[in-house]
């Protein structure tokens, strides 16, 4: 235990020493702020005007479009739709907006533009043409608005989960975005220390000081201290990504966009509807808008809980996998022949990001449940699940038991498989090794 132990100070410390692992820790947090401010703020001063001329073929019918910061319209008085396309790109006009005869049958428009308006911008021309419609219909049907209000209802269906034992949870599956996030996390380090795994193992092989170390420690030992000491770099530097992310983005949200969630600064930036502006209303004294409040999604997320089996399945699916690259780095001589072998060991990585994508939308289904369940893409598709809760209300508690005791005898199988080619292929050079050598090795008896 002491010999592995010193490997993995090895591995560790000669890691965490280099600058370029200090510059990416330090500068990986501030440049991911930085993006997300960047686009956050581009689209809070986005002011850009659509110039709209309206070809109205029922006239003076929508003649009452009204002009706001983000469209303005110009009413094009009996102007055909061809005279119009002529014009547009001898005009000062950005848009022009067709309404035809036939509109509260059709219930279409059309919008020719010169350059793409923004979402915003389609939307509020949307909504104000579909007000004006609506109106057409009323009183083409007699129909009072006051009254059509009175009808007119907003039906909203409540999820809630009723478990055996009498608990009531309303559905909350937005929290499986923090899932996601984590199983992301998981699947792009398991890949970048995976790879670092087999380049070590690779690089030590072909400069031949593998020969000296197996002298002190077995070939085993250096395999496992390796595996251990880079995934702890690893954590390392996510656990300071984390703190560092954080407390940037607390800095530049409470300085650069504190007054970007508030209700007033949203009805400025998109065009509510009026029962979407009374709820604004409603909020006022509230700050549900802002991610860090009571309401927020952070806030409604069970962190221990999360952490705690993220901490879990990072290593488990860490070893799991790095064992197998450091399989692979013992079995080859350079790293251009590593592609044969790559594809069998990332595939199913990579289906537990796709199918985690599918998870997000319904975490209780059969997908869900045997890929969480599977060794090989559990560590990421779990973590999707976990985050509605476990338990009642929740993935069942025997679930992720079961979950968890196999992703540990699925690390001590495939270490051991990974053992036995590790020890044959780490002194073995110049000779292309094929998937018929590798059964051979596993099969072999030592």
């Amino acid at each position: 235990m002491r010999k592995i132990w010193l490997i993995i100070q090895r591995e560790y410390l000669s890691r965490v020493k280099k600058k370029s692992f200090l510059l990416i820790t330090l500068l990986g947090p501030v440049l991911m702020v930085a993006g997300i401010s960047l686009v956050v703020w581009l689209g809070i001063e986005e002011k850009s005007t659509q110039t709209v001329l309206v070809v109205d073929e029922k006239a003076p019918v929508f003649k009452g479009l009204k002009s706001d910061a983000f469209v303005e319209f110009s009413y094009g008085n009996n102007m055909g739709i061809a005279e119009a396309k002529e014009l547009l790109h001898q005009s000062e006009y950005t848009c022009i907006l067709y309404i035809p005869s036939n509109i509260e049958f059709s219930n279409t428009a059309k919008l020719y533009y010169k350059e793409q308006p923004s979402i915003v911008a389609i939307r509020n021309i949307e909504n104000q043409v579909e007000s004006i419609v609506e109106e057409l219909k009323l009183n083409q049907y007699k129909i009072d608005r006051k009254e059509f209000y009175d009808v007119k209802t907003n039906f909203t269906l409540s999820a809630i989960k009723h478990a055996e034992s009498g608990k009531e949870e309303k559905l909350d599956s937005s929290k499986t975005v923090i899932g996601f996030m984590f199983g992301a996390a998981i699947y792009f380090f398991i890949f970048i220390y995976g790879v670092q795994v087999m380049r070590g193992v690779i690089e030590e092989k072909t400069s031949r000081i593998v020969e000296v170390i197996i002298t002190s420690v077995k070939p085993f030992q250096l395999m496992l201290g390796k595996i251990i000491g880079v995934g702890m770099v690893g954590l390392t530097q996510f656990v300071l990504w984390i703190v560092l992310t954080m407390s940037i983005f607390s800095v530049v949200q409470s300085t650069v966009f504190k007054d970007f969630y508030s209700p007033e600064k949203l009805t400025e930036q998109v065009q509510a509807t009026p029962e979407v502006m009374q709820e604004l209303e409603k909020e006022k004294t509230s700050k549900k808008f802002d991610i860090l409040s009571p309401d927020g999604i952070l806030q409604r997320t069970n962190w221990p809980l999360m952490i705690g089996l993220f901490l879990f399945y990072f290593f488990g699916g860490y070893f799991l996998y790095s064992a197998l690259f450091a399989a692979i780095g013992a079995a080859v001589d350079s790293e251009t022949d590593t592609q044969q072998f790559m594809l069998p060991v990332t595939l199913p990585l990579t289906l537990g990001y796709v199918l985690s994508l599918i998870i997000v939308e319904n975490p209780e289904g059969q997908v869900a449940f045997w890929s969480s369940i599977i060794p090989f893409t559990s560590p990421i598709t779990m973590l999707v699940r976990v985050a509605i809760g476990v338990g009642e209300g929740g993935v069942p508690i025997w679930q992720v038991g079961l979950s968890m005791a196999l992703l540990i005898i699925g690390f001590l199988v495939t270490v051991w498989f990974a053992g036995k080619i590790y020890r044959v292929g780490i002194l073995m050079y110049g000779k292309k090794v094929t998937y018929m050598e590798l059964w051979k090795w596993l099969t072999h008896k030592q």
